[in-house]
């Protein structure tokens, strides 16, 4: 690769990670001081519309480039298939990594404190898993900058391991670094699984992402 070429990868990760910080903030700002006084039906809105400035800066970035949508990971070709493969993703994560620590009797480690109470809570977790944090992070993380760092690095195992690592401290403002490293880890597995499994596109790790969280709520009240 040209030197100009990467300096000009470095730079647009850089304004990448920038952006993706700033809107964090903004969300999470907004979230604490605004959002809370507002009605019910307003809240459940803006949860979604207003996560999906973090993924702003590199969608501008993908836009100038003029790039493909499918180097980043999309595919318009057996949308069901890329669905399918989703779901079965989020189940078997669900599984592993929630249902056997509940069996275990370790439900404290999958714990995420929403206990709920009516059948529409429970499809909302999934619509705002789905179509924000999801379809967010998936973007962001397993999309652009998987592909920036595999361009820059030129090797799959430095994508996986740099967007993980970004994936992880992305979460930094929940001060704990257990979450931390457990994100990277949940980060790497999506990673790998656009990568080894066939058919299985960006598409795929945001219903696999987005099913996979909202499930934590769904066997926390199962099992409590």
């Amino acid at each position: 690769m040209k030197v100009k070429e990467r300096n000009k990868i470095i730079i647009q990760m850089v304004i990448a990670i920038i952006g993706v910080v700033a809107g964090l903030l903004g969300v999470n700002a907004f979230n604490q001081y605004v959002l809370m006084s507002l009605p019910l039906i307003w809240r459940m809105v803006l949860m979604i519309v207003t996560y999906w400035p973090i993924a702003l800066v590199p969608f501008c970035i993908i836009l100038f480039n003029k790039d493909k949508w499918s180097d980043y990971g999309f595919s318009k070709e057996k949308i069901g298939c890329q669905v399918l493969i989703g779901l079965g993703i989020a189940l078997c994560m669900s599984f592993v990594f929630t249902v056997i620590p509940h069996l275990a009797g370790k439900s404290d480690w999958v714990n995420n404190q929403h206990q709920y109470q009516y059948m529409w809570q429970f499809i909302y977790d999934f619509v705002y898993f789905i179509f924000a944090i999801a379809l967010v992070e998936e973007f962001v993380f397993r999309g652009f900058f998987y592909k920036k760092l595999e361009t820059l690095f030129g090797s799959v195992v430095g994508a996986i391991i740099g967007s993980s690592v970004l994936f992880g401290l992305f979460h930094f403002l929940g001060g704990n670094i257990v979450q931390i490293l457990w994100t990277g880890i949940i980060g790497a597995i999506f990673c790998i699984c656009r990568v080894k499994i066939k058919n299985c596109t960006l598409l795929s790790v945001i219903i696999a992402h987005g099913v996979y969280d909202a499930l934590i709520t769904v066997w926390l009240n199962v099992f409590t």
